[in-house]
């Protein structure tokens, strides 16, 4: 046990250093910027019978989706199974289409992950900062370093499925070189 979390440890440290040595993903300021936005995230949820990657989770919400209640944030911490999926109904076979806009208070150059259980996809500025296709427990994603040119709102696009088991989201970000910290509630608007 003691190995297998030494190796998960030096493989996060790997996929963290690819991903800072790519060139930075430029980033651009919703446009207009939202005056006032409600603070978290809008979401629609779908409940096919199964969902096992990205592709199956769109298509699920397009057959049929409804409006769930909105997200506090991107801070939601592994469950135990049988506890529902975010603000969802269910606890498995959820998909999730989260939307809204996430606020960097300083321009600069930021690293990005997300922790999922199980597939996300999430998009800032209509760009591909992370992404997983296919089940796992609470894990990070790649990471990706993004340049913000400017503080203010980014729009804020993740497509997220659980599939069977516990569920988990969370979006992490830090300055360049410095390790990531869980994005606070007040972070995001829609």
């Amino acid at each position: 046990m003691r190995l297998a979390k030494i190796a998960a440890t030096v493989a996060i440290g790997v996929i963290w250093s690819a991903a800072l040595h790519a060139a930075p993903i430029k980033l651009k300021p919703a446009n207009p910027q939202p005056s006032n936005p409600k603070p978290g995230l809008s979401v629609r949820y779908a409940y096919p019978e199964d969902v096992k990657n990205l592709v199956d989770a769109s298509a699920a919400l397009k057959q049929k989706s409804k409006a769930g209640r909105p997200l506090a944030g991107l801070d939601h911490r592994d469950t135990n199974e049988g506890q529902k999926t975010l603000t969802s109904d269910r606890a498995m076979h959820v998909v999730a289409r989260i939307t809204g806009y996430v606020r960097f208070n300083a321009p600069g150059t930021y690293s990005i992950d997300f922790l999922s259980n199980d597939g996300v996809r999430a998009k800032i500025n209509g760009k591909v900062v992370a992404e997983f296709n296919g089940r796992q427990p609470c894990e990070p994603t790649f990471g990706s370093e993004v340049e913000v040119p400017s503080a203010g709102w980014y729009d804020l696009d993740v497509l997220y499925f659980q599939r069977l088991g516990s569920a988990c989201l969370h979006m992490r970000s830090a300055p360049a070189g410095k390790s990531p910290k869980w994005m606070p509630n007040s972070a995001f608007g829609h």
